[in-house]
């Protein structure tokens, strides 16, 4: 039961990386290491971790923004 339940997240994270991606694009917001945390997939039963990585102070500033 493990491996389909794996299956499951790992296409659920691989989506919601999509999503976030394609929202940010929306609002003007590029964050470049989006994805996956690959420690977080390295696990007999991954339960992936979403990465958002680093990025500038005016992508931060504008990230803000968009959330206040």
């Amino acid at each position: 039961m493990k491996a389909p339940h794996s299956a499951l997240c790992l296409e659920e994270a691989e989506d919601t990386v999509k999503e976030l991606r394609a929202a940010l694009a929306e609002a003007g917001i590029t964050l470049p290491s989006l994805g996956l945390d690959p420690v977080s997939l390295a696990r007999e039963a991954p339960c992936p971790l979403i990465e958002l990585g680093r990025c500038s102070v005016e992508t931060a500033q504008r990230l803000a923004a968009v959330l206040r």
